[in-house]
């Protein structure tokens, strides 16, 4: 379970320093999550916060009761944490199976490998020797991330914007595996974006805007309101 007690975070040391996170409060332990808002609102940070890309200034940051505030971005890897950046990183001289490996942090077999790229929905035979490097499109990247999750099996993973990049035919597939990591996952995936389809999977809808929590609850509850207000495009498309 992640809780986050009066999470505060200003953008520099001065006293008039932007704050870009106002006391934020929140307990998580849907498997499901996804946030949302106009951008430039604080997605972005708030989930950098819980992955200790940035400190809080003010606030705590809890993960099944132990307190995670102040620890640094592999202390909390170790913990079970991970994130997702919204462009993967292109690792030369790395092969796919190589990437897999390593974040189950055991020796796995080709078999394993594979396995863990066909849950993904790729042929494994066509990418398990696979460098990563620009010969990969950004779809193909985001379900070879998606893979590394599945074998890290962490507790809390959270997703920048995972569409962001990616064609349409691409974003249709990458739905498709996070509908499947939903059915399967032990833990708690958050997932930053404004697309509809991805909101219609979550369990839980939290909706940021300049800083704050301003909407939080179940997908049920919370889309209908996005869909039928004069705030939909600002919401389910980035733009304010």
């Amino acid at each position: 379970m992640l809780e986050l007690r009066n999470v505060s975070f200003r953008a520099g040391d001065e006293p008039d320093a932007k704050e870009i996170i106002n006391h934020v409060s929140l307990t998580i332990d849907q498997r499901f999550v996804a946030l949302t808002g106009p951008n430039g609102g604080g997605k972005s940070t708030l989930a950098k916060l819980i992955a200790g890309i940035y400190i809080p200034t003010e606030g705590q940051i809890l993960l099944d009761g132990i307190d995670i505030t102040n620890a640094s971005v592999t202390e909390r890897a170790r913990m079970g944490v991970s994130f997702a950046f919204q462009q993967p990183v292109r690792f030369k001289g790395l092969t796919v199976s190589d990437l897999i490996t390593l974040a189950s942090g055991r020796k796995l077999s080709v078999a394993e490998v594979c396995s863990y790229l066909s849950e993904v929905g790729l042929c494994a035979r066509e990418y398990v020797n696979r460098e990563i490097n620009a010969s990969l499109s950004g779809g193909e990247l985001k379900r070879i991330e998606i893979a590394m999750v599945m074998a890290r099996g962490t507790k809390l993973t959270l997703f920048d914007e995972p569409e962001a990049g990616i064609d349409l035919w691409s974003f249709g597939n990458l739905i498709t595996v996070f509908e499947k990591m939903h059915e399967k996952i032990n833990g708690t995936i958050m997932i930053i974006s404004h697309q509809e389809r991805i909101l219609n999977i979550a369990d839980r809808i939290i909706v940021i805007a300049d800083g704050q929590v301003r909407q939080d609850g179940t997908r049920d509850e919370i889309l209908p309101s996005l869909l039928g207000t004069p705030a939909t495009c600002s919401v389910l498309t980035g733009k304010l």
